[in-house]
């Protein structure tokens, strides 16, 4: 069986794709590949988000936002949307989910937590689903 490609989208690239995939990547080791872009990604990830996951003992600091492209939708088995409304190219065959997310842009790691927990918590349901162990 080939593993899923799990694909995480939202604006910037920088806050909430960015938590997802790196969760997603702790948690799924090698049973998921895991990505993420965004639709009008950012210059750089944001200092809370790098900040939350180095809380956790995740390390994401090489994070570099990256523009959402129709070929790395193609590629994914599920593309998740972290806020409603993104423009995404659709693709037959591809899942798609949408999670309704708060932009944490601008905040600070001890904003960020719950956030990041609640992710950490959808992603373990997804990967249950996707990518069981």
């Amino acid at each position: 069986m080939t593993k899923p490609t799990l694909l995480f989208v939202c604006t910037h690239n920088a806050g909430r794709s960015a938590l997802g995939a790196a969760l997603a990547r702790e948690q799924a080791g090698d049973r998921a590949v895991v990505l993420s872009a965004g639709v009008n990604p950012a210059e750089t990830a944001s200092a809370g988000t790098i900040a939350s996951l180095a809380e956790i003992g995740i390390d994401d600091s090489a994070h570099v936002p990256t523009k959402v492209t129709e070929e790395l939708v193609r590629n994914a088995t599920v593309v998740i949307s972290m806020k409603p409304g993104l423009d995404l190219p659709e693709v037959d065959g591809v899942a798609y989910e949408t999670w309704d997310l708060p932009n944490p842009q601008g905040w600070e790691a001890p904003a960020i937590r719950p956030l990041r927990d609640h992710i950490g918590d959808r992603v373990t349901e997804l990967l249950d689903r996707v990518a069981p162990a």
